[in-house]
């Protein structure tokens, strides 16, 4: 059980809540190592450059695309190479299976003084990270393409889709929709996003059983083919940093993108001002006629490595949380994320994840055993994506490859 539930209803009451205030002049200094895997978007770079500000830290960071690859195996060495990750809701259930991460409590204590009780994710009992934003995909769109046409504001897929064609038929964009469909994790995202949409529960109640192999998922995956059909015909090696430079060359104008992205997609640097002054976010989308929000809430957050020393676990702690602290927040950062830190002021380039959470959008699913249900998503919808085989066969080959991968775990017996 997590907290999550907890820090995101604080999100949306205020977006005031988090850390006390910090000490005057927020200074910070410590002795050790600081190592930092983590995405590479504006917030965890402007996070991971504060933190290796601190005075007698010897730090370093390492953000990519490919963290998630690289964070596990990065963790598990002794020492560890990392020295914490900046992680989510989904990618820090691994890392806590795999043991490579330590429980928080003893450094809190000493150290934490400053963080709120609504930033510290806690698992079975133990403090395992600090949030410091909350994220969620939502529509982005180019105002003048929908104004010049005629268009509403799509609020459901299904207007999505019937903007789309009319933007096509009208000769203005040949692919007008954007999605970061790669195949493998983002994918399964959107799947992810879809599914929740239509209602429907990942799993058997109490249970580790899978339960996508249903009317609702078949209705997941039509809306992601139909989707397709107005994206660029590569749209299985298009990722969000892929998507984001089509957004910026001014080939799409709707998308389903992370809010953590659109303070960049705004900004006048990599696009015309036709683009980035047309360029506005709104609320999820739904599909179908259930009413949720096609979306998942996210929190980020950092961990501090098990396989380090105690000198370096004390030097990252006090790194990173001086880097979530009201330090980090002035006129350059302050639109990069929804940022759980106290002073924060909500910015138009944050309007996408607060109306997700104002909507009543559901969080991505905190368990052990849903990151094998992502990769075995993941793994076995580019077939049917590319007509390949029926929505019927790609949801049984995602049930047979979870199963097979969760019977392994322990968590589902046959």
């Amino acid at each position: 059980m997590t907290k999550f539930t907890k820090l995101i209803g604080a999100t949306a009451a205020a977006l005031t809540m988090g850390t006390a205030a910090f000490a005057d002049g927020h200074s910070c200094t410590a002795e050790g190592r600081l190592s930092i895997i983590g995405n590479e978007f504006p917030a965890i770079q402007s996070i991971a450059a504060l933190a290796q500000s601190c005075e007698g830290v010897v730090g370093e960071a390492n953000l990519t695309a490919d963290h998630q690859k690289l964070n596990l195996a990065g963790m598990s060495g002794d020492p560890a190479e990392y020295t914490t990750a900046v992680v989510a809701n989904s990618s820090i259930v691994a890392l806590i299976n795999e043991g490579v991460v330590r429980p928080l409590d003893d450094l809190v204590a000493e150290y934490g003084g400053a963080l709120s009780p609504s930033q510290l994710i806690t698992v079975d009992g133990k403090i395992m990270a600090v949030a410091f934003m909350a994220n969620a995909q939502t529509l982005m769109y180019r105002e003048d393409v929908l104004n010049d046409l005629g268009i509403e504001i799509p609020t459901s897929y299904e207007a999505m889709l019937d903007a789309a064609e009319t933007i096509r038929a009208a000769g203005v964009m040949e692919h007008p929709i954007g999605g970061a469909y790669a195949a493998g994790w983002n994918l399964a995202q959107e799947f992810n996003n879809m599914y929740i949409g239509t209602g429907g529960e990942f799993f058997e109640p109490g249970t580790a059983n899978i339960a996508i192999n249903n009317a609702q998922g078949v209705e997941a995956l039509e809306m992601m083919k139909a989707l397709s059909a107005y994206m660029n015909p590569d749209f299985l090696t298009h990722d969000s940093n892929a998507t984001s430079a089509e957004w910026e060359a001014g080939n799409i104008a709707l998308m389903n993108m992370w809010g953590s992205r659109s303070q960049v997609l705004m900004d006048d640097e990599g696009s015309e001002p036709q683009v980035y002054e047309n360029t506005r976010i709104t609320a999820p989308l739904t599909v179908g006629d259930s009413g949720v929000p096609a979306t998942t809430l996210w929190w980020d957050g950092w961990t501090v490595a098990k396989n380090i020393s105690d000198e370096d676990a004390a030097a990252t702690f006090i790194s990173m949380a001086h880097a979530v602290s009201p330090a980090l927040l002035n006129d350059d950062t302050m639109n990069q994320a929804v940022w759980l830190i106290e002073g924060f002021e909500p910015q138009v380039a944050n309007e996408g994840v607060l109306a997700a959470v104002a909507a009543g959008s559901k969080p991505y699913p905190m368990v052990p055993f849903q990151g094998l249900l992502h990769s075995a998503l993941g793994a076995e919808l580019s077939d049917f994506m590319q007509g390949n085989e029926s929505a019927e066969q790609a949801l049984a080959d995602v049930e047979a490859a979870y199963t097979a991968a969760a019977v392994e775990a322990g968590f589902v017996t046959q």
